[in-house]
């Protein structure tokens, strides 16, 4: 019995998607959950110290800031000395290869011997300077390196960068070497350029070897920490040096944090943990939010949020980036409470909050500030429909921390000097980021296909060229839509459901009657009824044509998936009562063809398509009456909604006997408003008139005067 009703609410299929979702979202979250449990602070330079007095539990040195260590380290870089071989050949080479060309082709362009000796005192000055390539010569000016050690005969010998030449300064050099007494343009002629080439060879293992070898002597440490002393105290001002021990003893936690027993241990506790907070939320969702529970976009928008909270936590507490403080929270519950309801929106925040306390240090302060911020979110911003509502609940949320905040200072501190004032920023900072939930509203609406109130009170602006449309093509259908809009919101008020929703619905759904006005009786004018020509299937067919002429409407002016389930489920799977009932009284036994009278449907499945139903019938019917009178008015709704849940609309909504009852006293009081009597106003006897206009102005009193010339 059990597995077959499992079986029945949610298929194997649908149960698979669940756990894999689940899966996915414990797996996401721990992985980017901080492993190192003995050190989850957050902290700044200059900032007060919020958290208890801090000891150290073991000795650790005081490692230089890495703005230290950089400069540091590029001092050492400019005085290190990188290895160059001297390949003494290459001069030799160079200078034979000179000599043997001279006497074969060079004498024909250099005018005399002095030109080659000229030449091969200056080759010799560039190869006892050093010629490299230019790739070497360039590593070396950027790594800005002012020496380098030559090797030659097994020596290292210094010698400054600036002296050396790459090939083409040394060719530069040796046509420039001495332009009065040789001309450059015979020197240029003699390819000079070959008797050139780089006779410093850099040495990349010598390099390497010595390089390590400094590094290794570097010292990365300014001091050291004993175990047992102080480091900061609650309240005390982080300045340099305390940010450099504080940031020592992080290093040194993950050092010592780093065993395989420590990291399962850390590791096991957090699947176990959130593991056991998403369970426990699925579970809510699934006794108590079975619709929520089915629909994967409703999944999709609920573990997203609750994955990247979790996520935007972790990262910020890992690289001590500013304070989680700064992340709004409470933003989370009010964009559920939106597109879902505020019950969701908390169970959804605790298991956020939750969630995230795993990776601080001090989980309790955060939990004590972020459980009430997320509840003042929610009651503060039911229904968002202007900006202005986002602005007042931002305030609201930053004075629900600021007033915590400070009760909780106050104690836990006898100090009012050691009050932390820093957080307060970061507070002001979570509100104005909460100003962001009007913008990615759009978003996620986009993403996840739902509906916010924004759209919806965009969409029921009367100028909205569809309604617009629907006023000058169908006024009676218009005008219908309007009275019913006023019906069921006021109705849904009083049972709870989505006012807004049902209004914007209640605009829309009879829009399908655009295509063809007249042979709906609220548009006919002048007593033309085309239904005389037809036959009662053909009306029927006519009748029921708006409503899948209005889904088409629907679809191509773009209107959300919630609207178009008030057009389809208006009428429910009800029949064109007038044409089935006349058709079965101008042939008695016989059975008609059910489908041809049927509208397509479904049946209503929220509150707010039931009160939409309700509210459509009781308004037309309520145009038929003779009379209106509060009994006449009551026994129309009465037996009007009792139809309707004879004929089993009602059966697949969350819609209970109570909220009936408060309905049709709200329908009643609403069309009793609409139709009350009117006071007649008497008219003036005609003696009374005559015999007032014999009156002369000097016989009437001052008053009647001044009140004449008004």
């Amino acid at each position: 019995m059990f597995q077959f009703k499992i079986k029945k609410d949610l298929p194997y299929k649908d149960i698979f998607t669940r756990i894999i979702i689940f899966i996915v979202t414990v797996s996401a979250i721990v992985y980017f959950l901080p492993r190192d449990g003995k050190f989850n602070y957050q902290f700044d330079i200059n900032k007060p110290w919020r958290y208890g007095q801090l000891m150290a539990t073991f000795n650790f040195p005081i490692y230089k800031d890495d703005a230290v260590i950089k400069r540091e380290q590029d001092s050492i870089m400019r005085e290190f000395q990188p290895y160059f071989t001297l390949n003494k050949e290459v001069e030799k080479n160079a200078i034979t290869q000179f000599r043997a060309d001279y006497n074969s082709k060079l004498r024909g362009i250099l005018p005399s011997a002095d030109y080659a000796r000229h030449i091969e005192r200056v080759l010799q000055a560039l190869y006892q300077s050093g010629i490299a390539s230019s790739e070497d010569l360039t590593r070396l000016e950027t790594d800005t390196t002012i020496s380098i050690k030559v090797i030659e005969d097994k020596e290292a010998t210094p010698r400054y960068t600036a002296a050396i030449f790459n090939v083409k300064e040394a060719y530069e050099y040796l046509l420039s070497a001495d332009t009065a007494n040789y001309r450059k343009e015979l020197l240029r002629q003699s390819s000079l350029n070959e008797y050139i080439q780089p006779n410093l060879i850099y040495d990349a293992e010598r390099t390497e070897t010595a390089l390590t070898e400094t590094m290794n002597n570097y010292s990365w440490a300014v001091g050291s920490v004993q175990s047992g002393q102080k480091i900061v105290d609650r309240g005390e001002i982080i300045d340099t040096r305390t940010y450099n021990i504080l940031e020592s003893l992080r290093k040194e936690s993950l050092n010592r944090s780093g065993s395989l027993l420590e990291k399962r241990l850390t590791l096991g506790g957090q699947i176990i943990l959130v593991s056991t907070f998403i369970l426990l939320f699925m579970i809510y969702l699934y006794m108590f939010r079975k619709d929520y529970y089915k629909r994967n976009q409703s999944i999709a928008l609920l573990f997203s949020l609750i994955i990247f909270y979790s996520i935007a936590t972790a990262l910020m507490v890992s690289n001590n980036f500013f304070h989680v403080y700064i992340i709004p929270y409470a933003m989370l519950p009010i964009i559920i409470s939106i597109f879902l309801d505020s019950r969701t929106a908390f169970q959804a925040h605790c298991t956020t909050i939750l969630i995230c306390s795993i990776i601080l240090r001090y989980p309790f302060d955060f939990v004590l500030l972020q459980i009430p911020a997320g509840l003042v979110g929610i009651l503060s911003l039911r229904e968002l429909s202007q900006r202005s509502q986002l602005f007042r609940s931002a305030f609201f949320i930053f004075l629900t921390y600021a007033v915590i905040f400070l009760a909780y200072e106050m104690v836990n501190e006898n100090d009012l000097s050691k009050m932390d004032e820093s957080t307060y920023i970061y507070f002001i900072i979570n509100g104005i980021f909460l100003l962001f939930t009007y913008p990615l509203l759009f978003l996620l609406e986009k993403l996840f296909s739902f509906t916010s109130n924004v759209t919806l009170v965009e969409l029921s602006n009367v100028n909205n060229p569809l309604l617009r449309r629907l006023s000058e093509l169908a006024p009676g259908t218009f005008q219908h839509s309007m009275q019913v809009a006023n019906l069921a919101s006021e109705a849904a008020l009083q049972v709870g459901a989505k006012s807004q929703l049902v209004r914007t619905g209640a605009l829309y759904h009879d829009i399908g009657k655009m295509e063809n006005p007249v042979y709906f009786t609220e548009n006919q004018l002048g007593g033309i009824n085309p239904h005389k020509n037809l036959s009662y299937e053909e009306s029927a067919h006519k009748i029921i044509a708006h409503v899948t002429d209005g889904l088409r409407l629907a679809d191509k002016n773009n209107l959300p998936k919630a609207i178009k389930e008030f057009i389809s489920t208006h009428h429910g799977r009800g029949k064109t009562k007038y044409f089935y009932i006349s058709w079965k009284n101008e042939h008695p036994g016989e059975e008609p063809d059910e489908d041809m009278f049927t509208y397509p449907g479904p049946n209503p499945s929220t509150k707010e398509t039931a009160i939409l139903m309700m509210a459509d019938a009781v308004e037309a019917a309520s145009r038929s009456l003779p009379e209106y009178t509060a009994e006449s008015i009551s026994n129309l709704v009465e037996k009007i909604i009792d139809s309707q849940l004879q004929e089993g609309f009602f059966k697949n909504c969350p819609i209970t006997f109570q909220d009936i009852a408060v309905i049709k006293e709200a329908f009643k009081e609403k069309l009793m408003t609409s139709y009350h009597t009117r006071i007649s106003y008497p008219e003036l006897q005609k003696e009374e008139t005559e015999k007032k206009e014999e009156v002369k102005p000097e016989e009437m009193s001052e008053e009647t005067q001044e009140g004449m010339t008004e």
